[in-house]
């Protein structure tokens, strides 16, 4: 049987944006994304949340490649660069909060971007997420996807570990300090939590947000990928 590759998977996605109306068409300074209905018949999703460091990247791939489903992670990025006419590295810096924060009003690093504010930024964020939900057997990494995607048709999972584990892990992979490590997982953590809860109004640790929470410092990444794919059977 065919297989579609992800890059195949993610440009039918994406031919699909122009024929949906875009949302927050008419939106104020600050759109909430609130969660659509599935329709009947939608393909399932498996959206990941995940703490800095606990590995959710790396469990969502196995799961990804266990499914043979694209994982989208910096695809997304890609997608929002091309839409808003910026450099990759630009949105890289941004979407992980190296400027500062999610929440300031304009971005004027560079010229070429200095239209591309937080509200512009968030639309099409959220219209790519909409797309790629409906389009269905894929999983998607972080950017709120949880909070965007219908529950119906959507396996929602948190990857926690221990701060402890968290730092180790981050010192070794980035080849940092544990001070400087420490840094990095708090920093991180803060300003995803910031960017959801100003978003969508929502809690990002809140367990009542997801379907499953797994504890990365218990199980491996292989584990943990046999009881996401375990959850899914069972939805």
């Amino acid at each position: 049987m065919y297989q579609k590759t992800a890059a195949e998977h993610f440009a039918e996605a994406m031919t699909r944006l122009s024929k949906h109306p875009h949302p927050f068409a008419h939106a104020g300074d600050r759109p909430h994304a609130e969660q659509p209905e599935a329709p009947r018949g939608s393909a399932f999703a498996i959206t990941f949340s995940r703490e800095a460091g606990a590995g959710g990247i790396t469990v969502a791939r196995e799961v990804g490649r266990r499914l043979s489903w694209p994982v989208y992670d910096q695809e997304l990025l890609e997608s929002l660069a091309k839409e808003l006419n910026v450099d990759i590295s630009f949105l890289e810096d941004y979407d992980q909060g190296l400027r500062g924060s999610f929440l300031v009003d304009t971005i004027k690093a560079f010229s070429a971007a200095a239209s591309v504010s937080e509200v512009t930024y968030f639309r099409h964020l959220v219209h790519i997420l909409q797309v790629l939900g409906a389009r269905g057997e894929c999983l998607i990494v972080g950017r709120g996807s949880t909070f965007v995607l219908p529950p119906e048709t959507t396996l929602r999972v948190r990857i926690v570990a221990s701060r402890d584990d968290r730092i180790a892990f981050v010192a070794r992979e980035r080849k940092l300090s544990p001070v400087e490590a420490a840094h990095f997982v708090d920093t991180r953590d803060r300003v995803r939590q910031e960017f959801i809860k100003d978003y969508f109004h929502k809690d990002r640790a809140d367990p009542l947000n997801y379907d499953l929470i797994l504890n990365r410092s218990r199980f491996s990444v292989d584990e943990t990928a046999d009881l996401v794919i375990a959850a899914l059977q069972r939805m």
